[in-house]
């Protein structure tokens, strides 16, 4: 006989379910009485439902329940997400911006809770080519990329319902309005850069009017010419600015040279005449103090001094000439004196030229000439008498 077999006596074993005379409990009580506490955790009605519909409406209960918490798990899991560094979370609640979240593990009701992820430090661009008129009406051809950032994520997802192509329609406008107040050779040339100045200042004016949550960081002008069609005869105008560029330059450097040289020769015929004022003065002064020398020399010795002064003329007229006449009183021939085959050397004026005449060598030359003109006049009186 079993330990839980009814029977009478004191030496039955005890019931471990806990009665006396009491049976092992019924399943389906227990599953009954689960769902009754399923059922006032979730709102519904206990109590019994009859012995008959005992065990065919428990089941199905418990399974619901157990479904529901699985859903009600799986629905909390599902609201945990990741905020990266880079990143800010705009929350929608019902469609309505309730936060934005900084980064980290948040956690937020899904099917509720719309949450919206924006990379706040990624550098974007947005670039485009546009023709248009400048401001002495001619047509060029600028291409610009624009850089920007997301500095605010609420006006960025909530306020424009496409901030990205509100800011390239907000760029071409700005660049249509810098480049037509523009001349021309500006756009083409140096003034590129000025107008990526004043394109990304009015383009922040106008995307901060608009509420985009956009910070411009660069505004780019990457290429500026001409359109196609007239590209040839814009580059005649460009090659003959170069040419005239060219042209100056070459100006400019010939006038470096050639200035500073004709100041140096001005400068170089003033310190000559400079130097020869000075060395006429100098030669007047050792002159005039010369002859006053001479003066005072001539008034202590008049024979010598008048003798000396001969002996230098002389001198000095046979020392530029190679040639003599000599005129004889009481003669009529002109008696011609070759000194240049008298002087020692070669012939012709060079050689009397060279022939230098001392003291001694102008009184012997002297006695000679007197000693020949008297034979002369002497042979001349004897022909005359014997006729």
């Amino acid at each position: 006989m079993s330990w839980n077999e009814p029977g009478g006596g004191n030496n039955k074993p005890k019931d471990p379910w806990g009665g006396g005379d009491q049976g092992p409990p019924d399943l389906d009580e227990a599953l009954k009485k689960l769902q009754e506490k399923m059922g006032g955790l979730f709102g519904g009605r206990g109590g019994s439902s009859g012995a008959a519909g005992g065990s065919g409406g428990g089941i199905p209960g418990a399974l619901l329940a157990v479904v529901a918490a699985g859903a009600l798990l799986v629905w909390a899991l599902m609201g945990f997400y990741q905020v990266d560094q880079q990143e800010r979370a705009v929350v929608l609640r019902f469609g309505k911006y309730h936060s934005t979240v900084q980064p980290g593990l948040q956690w937020n009701p899904p099917l509720i809770d719309e949450v919206i992820q924006v990379n706040t430090t990624k550098v974007r661009a947005v670039s485009f080519r546009e023709i248009m008129l400048t401001r002495d009406e001619n047509i060029v051809e600028v291409k610009l990329s624009v850089q920007y950032v997301i500095n605010d994520p609420d006006k960025f997802v909530l306020k424009v319902r496409d901030p990205e192509r509100s800011l390239q329609h907000a760029a071409q406008s700005a660049l249509r309005h810098v480049v037509g107040g523009t001349r021309m050779d500006l756009v083409l040339t140096e003034g590129r850069a000025q107008i990526a100045i004043d394109v990304q200042q009015r383009l922040q004016e106008y995307i901060d009017m608009y509420e985009t949550g956009i910070l411009i960081s660069q505004v780019t002008v990457d290429e500026s010419k001409p359109p196609s069609q007239v590209q040839a005869a814009f580059d005649d105008v460009i090659k003959a600015r170069e040419d005239e560029e060219r042209v100056k330059n070459e100006a400019q450097a010939y006038a470096n040279g050639i200035v500073p040289e004709a100041r140096g020769a001005a400068q170089r015929q003033i310190e000559e005449a400079s130097a020869y004022k000075e060395e006429v003065i100098a030669n007047a002064e050792g002159e005039a103090e010369r002859f006053a020398k001479l003066l005072s020399e001539y008034r202590k010795a008049p024979e010598v001094t008048r003798e000396r002064l001969y002996l230098d003329a002389v001198q000095r007229v046979y020392g530029n000439t190679g040639k003599v006449l000599v005129d004889v009183e009481g003669g009529n021939n002109i008696m011609y004196l070759p000194l240049d085959k008298m002087a020692p050397g070669d012939s012709g004026r060079s050689a009397a030229r060279e022939f230098k005449l001392d003291s001694s060598n102008i009184r012997e030359l002297t006695n000679a000439v007197t000693e020949q003109l008297r034979r002369d006049a002497a042979a001349s009186g004897n022909r005359r008498g014997g006729r």
